[in-house]
């Protein structure tokens, strides 16, 4: 692994994805469903190809008279990681998702959740209050209203978390862009990475016009 100053890397963070079910998505907003499920899917398959450990949690999923899955586009990426299913709105609460945090050994956790002013941010304090330092992303989340969403934000930094969108949280992991961690994340950063990812997009293309000679690393 190449050396990595940042703040957050590969080997020293745990994910924990809040209660991306569709039934509970739909009571949220600023973010648009599209763009809600493209950039927690995008952070999702990032921490899976660079074994980043990732805990899911969901909120009444079963067990009563309908049920609500975790979003498909994260099933898919860890078919083998079942999500802790609980009775709270306070996910850092539930012994099983302590557990599975404190089974890493880690004390950097990066976080994003529905919504952000309830599940997220109980979440969040929760582990604060425990000692952990806590990053959440905000464009992987949503509040049940814009103004909801806004005032978590700054509760949450105001209680020590730090916000950073998926894609910072990306370029972190893997700072290096000759290394074979950010080649891992390439594709889904082009895929999944929107404005941010055109100029990649706009490079590559040079390269397969054989407009510019590749970089050295591309070879």
């Amino acid at each position: 692994m190449s050396e990595n100053p940042n703040e957050l890397t590969t080997d020293n963070c745990v994910v924990v994805l809040i209660d991306h079910q569709p039934g509970v998505a739909l009571m949220t907003t600023p973010l648009s469903h599209n763009d809600l499920i493209n950039n927690v899917a995008g952070l999702a398959e990032s921490a899976k190809a660079l074994n980043v450990p990732t805990v899911l949690t969901t909120v009444g999923a079963s067990g009563g008279p309908l049920v609500d899955p975790i979003f498909k586009e994260i099933s898919a990426v860890f078919p083998d990681v079942a999500p802790i299913d609980r009775v709270t709105t306070a996910a850092w609460s539930h012994p099983g998702v302590r557990a599975a945090v404190e089974a890493t050994g880690r004390r950097k956790l990066v976080m994003a959740g529905l919504s952000t002013d309830v599940c997220l941010a109980q979440t969040v304090l929760g582990a604060l209050k425990d000692g952990y330092e806590v990053y959440f992303v905000p464009d992987c989340s949503a509040g049940v209203t814009p103004e909801a969403h806004e005032l978590a934000k700054t509760r949450l930094v105001m209680a020590g978390a730090k916000p950073i969108n998926w894609v910072a949280v990306v370029a972190e992991w893997a700072p290096d862009y000759t290394s074979p961690e950010r080649a891992a994340t390439t594709a889904i950063l082009s895929r999944r990475g929107g404005a941010s990812a055109m100029y990649m997009d706009f490079v590559f293309d040079q390269v397969n016009a054989g407009l510019v000679k590749a970089p050295d690393f591309l070879s």
